[in-house]
C-alpha cells in the first residue's frame, strides 16, 4: 500500500504561481510512477503530468505544456507540481496518484493508478 497527502493548494489571482506537494508512505519504494489530474466543478477529472518514479521523464496534458512542471524527491518520497501562469481555467481540485507496478504507459488514464491522495484545492480568480 502507498498513502499520498497532497499540500499547497490555495487561492490565487490570474497569472500567479502554486507549488503542490505529494507525500508519498507507505511502500513508496514500489512507486513506479505518479500523476497529478484534476477535476473542476461539473466536469471529469483530467490528466495534467505524469513523472516516471525511477528515471524522471515527464508526460503533460497539451493545456498546460510550458506552464505546469511535474518533479519527484526520491529521497524525501515527494512529488511536486510546480504551476505557473495559473489562469482561472485551471481552477480545481487536484489529485496525486501513484502506480506501484511496471505497465510500461504514460500514466494519462485515472485507471492507471493504483493509489490516489485526498486532494487540494486550487482556485484562481481573475
Amino acid at each position: 500500500q502507498v498513502q499520498l497527502v497532497e499540500s499547497g493548494g490555495g487561492l490565487v489571482q490570474a497569472g500567479d504561481s502554486l507549488r503542490l506537494s505529494c507525500a508519498a508512505s507507505g511502500r513508496t519504494f514500489s512507486v513506479y510512477r505518479m500523476g497529478w489530474f484534476r477535476q473542476a466543478p461539473g466536469k471529469e477529472r483530467e490528466f495534467v503530468a505524469a513523472v516516471m518514479w525511477s528515471g524522471g521523464s515527464t508526460y503533460y496534458d497539451d493545456s498546460v505544456k510550458g506552464r505546469f512542471t511535474i518533479s519527484r524527491d526520491i529521497a524525501k518520497n515527494m512529488g511536486y507540481l510546480q504551476m505557473n501562469s495559473l489562469q482561472p481555467d485551471d481552477t480545481a481540485i487536484f489529485y496525486c496518484a501513484a502506480k506501484d507496478t511496471y505497465d510500461r504507459k504514460a500514466g494519462q488514464r485515472g485507471a492507471e493508478y493504483d493509489y490516489w491522495g485526498q486532494g487540494t484545492q486550487v482556485t484562481v480568480s481573475s
